[in-house]
């Protein structure tokens, strides 16, 4: 089973991740790694992960969340890192 953003395999932590957030009534989840779903609440607020709902594509096309799935590309599946938080 692929991580939802990334696409590299699940390692042992599985966060299942809300695309349209709980708070907007978001009832589907899929499979994320823990780094992928940090760099997706850093990068996006409810509002905009609720626009985008199940389309991942338009969340790569953000471009700090492209250099991060690239960047974590050859990472072992169960790699973990602190991400920072953006400025607002």
């Amino acid at each position: 089973m692929p991580c939802w953003l990334c696409g590299r395999p699940m390692g042992k932590t599985i966060v299942w991740h809300h695309p349209v957030p709980k708070s907007r009534g978001g009832r589907d989840v899929v499979p994320m790694h823990p780094i992928c779903q940090q760099t997706l609440t850093v990068n996006f607020s409810n509002s905009e992960l609720q626009r985008h709902g199940m389309n991942v594509a338009g969340l790569l096309d953000h471009p700090n969340v492209r250099k991060f799935v690239d960047w974590v590309a050859k990472k072992d599946p169960d790699f973990t890192a602190t991400i920072t938080k953006k400025q607002r």
